[in-house]
């Protein structure tokens, strides 16, 4: 296939799964049930946070997250008291379990307190043309508090060789336009041109079948290799082909 020809096919690809008949099935259904921005950054990132595994099980354990913070993400991460975070003691996710999301809740607090917010975070620490250095200043604030060091692997370092999936997906669907009404397109200072693909086995198998990515690993190297490529399809938006690739992977089985 030419790269016109390879350009086409997953053009139309995008058109066909960037529609809100994707939120269906998808976690982003969840940070979609909300109005209020802090609210949605809040229940987005911790969404994006449990997702993986199975996507009715992430669907299921981020609502009842939603619910044991009484619906209201922000509210409750501003305004807890220590005493408020047992009622989070239910909550489980495979590895990620209840102390994780306890210091999560303290330090989204810390975040929005004394660092203006996820969308500041990110903003102030992006480069010219990437977002993974803004992403591995993020780790680093996140975990400014005293923290349990079993938590620290729930959120990934690109300076440490990861594909960093979960964190890319959380900035796709807060940077990207929300005119086709699945991404939300909160973050108006983050061009979408520095985007990064959220790269895991489904987006990185196919990939490899459509000679995108070379690399057998999905780490930090094969995220750089693929965002060249789907920068040649698309320079101004390049992560809008992730729903090219995680559809033909999961939804057909390319």
């Amino acid at each position: 296939m030419t790269k016109a020809e390879l350009k086409e096919f997953l053009d139309a690809k995008v058109l066909e799964y960037n529609h809100p008949k994707f939120l269906e099935d998808d976690p982003l259904q969840v940070p979609h049930r909300f109005n209020r921005k802090e609210d949605i950054e809040i229940s987005a990132f911790l969404t994006a946070t449990i997702a993986w595994g199975n996507r009715k099980s992430i669907i299921n354990n981020a609502t009842k997250l939603m619910e044991l913070m009484g619906d209201l993400p922000f509210d409750f991460v501003m305004n807890h008291k220590e005493e408020n975070l047992e009622q989070l003691s239910p909550f489980v996710h495979r590895t990620f379990n209840a102390t994780d999301l306890a210091y999560f809740v303290r330090s989204l607090q810390n975040i929005y307190k004394n660092h203006g917010g996820l969308e500041a975070v990110f903003t102030q620490h992006q480069t010219k043309d990437s977002m993974q250095p803004a992403i591995s200043k993020f780790k680093e604030l996140f975990f400014e508090l005293p923290h349990p060091s079993r938590t620290q692997k729930h959120v990934s370092d690109p300076n440490k060789g990861s594909a960093a999936k979960r964190i890319n997906m959380f900035l796709r669907w807060m940077v990207r336009d929300n005119t086709a009404g699945v991404d939300f397109g909160l973050w108006k200072d983050i061009d979408a041109a520095k985007l990064s693909c959220p790269l895991d086995v489904h987006s990185g198998n196919v990939a490899r079948k459509l000679k995108l990515l070379k690399r057998k690993q999905n780490d930090a190297k094969a995220l750089l290799e693929l965002d060249k490529n789907l920068r040649k399809l698309d320079p101004t938006d390049p992560v809008k082909y992730d729903f090219a690739l995680f559809g033909l992977g999961v939804f057909e089985r390319f």
